[in-house]
């Protein structure tokens, strides 16, 4: 069956997002597991202050990804593959069977909560939207510095990058890449720099922590971040997961290769859209739906006719 699940990272929050998700028994099931292990509920991390910090954040996004997956599969929307951006992969592993549900909230919570000591304020992330990744790399190679460092971080389409790091850094890039002809050049809603260098500690310290866990054997494939490799194996998942937070995210050859793998409709777990909106703005062939509530019709069609005329 040539469907993908993919997951959507920090920024596609909304308040509301875990009160909106597809009425079905496993998304009651899966919220109430998650909240088990918070020891308190997890649909309390949506409201519009709460979503002001990057541990409620990635919690809810993992747990919308989560349930909203587990609900299509026994709904019989069966992935041949799946991939998460960023905190999305955590979602991405569980779904594959690599990680168990109670470790992948226990890492996403470590997760977030070390970057956010690590750099409390001051950093961040920006899009630029418009230039090329080498346009885009040097002009962070002319500006950055050991004051005001910057790192390219997301290829998330050919001509949509992100970059990481300080806001004087950053703030610099945006100026010169509009100067460029960047038709979009803005600061993310996103208030540490993920998927550059500066969060290394974090990597180590997820490393220590995931070396710990009992993994599974992937079920399905899984299609990482870092390298944008097919993955059959629970060493790979977990080396991804590791290092994502301090390495670039090659988004754009991600959904490359699962189109490549014969994923020809790819349905994006709640409560994001922009991943739909890349696929299908930069990958010929594909349809990408966000999961909603209100597709979910359209989305049980569409899958089975791609069951048949796989």
């Amino acid at each position: 069956m040539s469907v993908a699940f993919i997951f959507p990272g920090q920024g596609s929050q909304s308040p509301g997002m875990l009160h909106h998700l597809l009425n079905h028994p496993a998304v009651v099931r899966t919220l109430d597991e998650i909240s088990e292990v918070l020891h308190s509920d997890v649909r309390n991390l949506d409201g519009e202050q709460s979503l002001e910090f990057d541990i409620s954040v990635q919690l809810a996004l993992f747990a919308a990804g989560v349930a909203t997956a587990k609900a299509l599969m026994e709904q019989a929307v069966q992935p041949t593959a799946l991939s998460g951006l960023s905190v999305g992969a955590f979602a991405a592993a569980v779904i594959a069977g690599v990680l168990q549900l109670r470790d992948g909230v226990e890492l996403v919570r470590l997760r977030a909560k070390e970057m956010t000591n690590l750099y409390p304020t001051g950093y961040g992330l920006s899009a630029i939207v418009g230039l090329s990744e080498s346009q885009v790399t040097k002009i962070v190679q002319a500006t950055t510095s050991d004051e005001a460092p910057v790192f390219v971080g997301n290829i998330n389409a050919p001509r949509q990058i992100v970059i990481a790091g300080s806001n004087a850094g950053m703030d610099r890039v945006l100026d010169e890449a509009r100067r460029q002809g960047a038709s979009k050049a803005v600061r993310l809603h996103v208030s540490v720099p993920s998927h550059c260098p500066l969060l290394q500690p974090v990597a180590d310290l997820l490393g220590r922590q995931i070396s710990g866990m009992t993994l599974g054997t992937p079920q399905l494939i899984y299609v990482g971040n870092v390298n944008a490799r097919a993955m059959r194996t629970k060493e790979q998942v977990a080396n991804d997961l590791v290092n994502n937070i301090a390495h670039g995210v090659r988004w754009y050859d991600a959904t490359t290769v699962l189109k490549e793998l014969g994923c020809h409709l790819f349905l994006e777990m709640p409560p994001g859209h922009t991943l739909s909106e890349l696929a299908q703005q930069n990958l010929s062939g594909v349809s990408s739906i966000p999961v909603e509530a209100r597709v979910l019709p359209r989305v049980l069609r569409l899958a089975q006719q791609e069951e048949a005329n796989t």
